[in-house]
């Protein structure tokens, strides 16, 4: 089950997407608020997976939330203005609800969060693949297709045998992930030409967790 909080200044807002929580059956809802001041003390007291958060709020507007929480939980934005989403989308949001949200639109939001749930905490060595976002949808990537992956300033490329992909991550964040556990093991697959590593024009060139510059 994801534990989730609802942040809504509308009251019939808020229990309607209650009512779509407690039909998925696989959400259980941790609580539910009209603004970020007061989604900061649940969140003090109980931690949880996902957020559907509303934007336009009194006191505090969510994407400020965003702004100033450096590691929030997973975010679907619920809102009645789609002038937003680039900008939600650049906090890493995992989704974008435009009002009035549909429940099968809710559920299809609430499965993606559920599906990078797993994935995220899936043990080191438990898969063959991750995914990673690429501006505003996720991709997937096999560990055995990577060539190399190269790190400039706030983005991470990843070369892979079927194309490159560039996604907002630093190296030093790149190597406290799972991602970076599974591809030590991956160096061990690799032939000697393979597994060495090379650095161009100041670029750092990382493999299986490992940078040189």
């Amino acid at each position: 089950m994801l534990s989730c909080i609802i942040v809504d200044d509308e009251p019939l807002a808020r229990e309607g997407m209650a009512n779509y929580v407690r039909e998925t059956g696989f959400l259980q809802l941790a609580g539910a608020c009209g603004d970020p001041l007061a989604l900061m003390q649940l969140l003090d007291t109980q931690p949880v997976d996902l957020l559907f958060l509303d934007i336009q709020m009194p006191k505090m507007s969510g994407i400020d939330f965003l702004k100033i929480t450096p590691n929030p939980p997973m975010v679907i934005i619920t809102t009645a203005y789609p002038s937003f989403a680039l900008e939600g989308f650049q906090l890493n949001v995992l989704d974008y609800l435009l009002k009035p949200i549909t429940f099968d639109r809710f559920l299809k939001s609430a499965a993606k969060a559920k599906d990078y749930h797993q994935l995220r905490n899936k043990p080191a060595g438990a898969s063959d693949h991750f995914f990673i976002k690429c501006g505003s949808k996720y991709e997937k990537i096999y560990f055995d297709d990577i060539l190399y992956v190269e790190g400039m300033q706030n983005y991470v490329t990843i070369h892979t045998t079927k194309g490159k992909y560039i996604t907002l991550l630093y190296l030093k964040t790149w190597s406290k992930t799972s991602i970076d556990r599974h591809l030590s093991g991956f160096i061990s697959r690799l032939s000697p030409p393979l597994a060495r590593l090379t650095a161009s024009r100041g670029a750092i060139f990382i493999l299986a967790g490992i940078a040189c510059q």
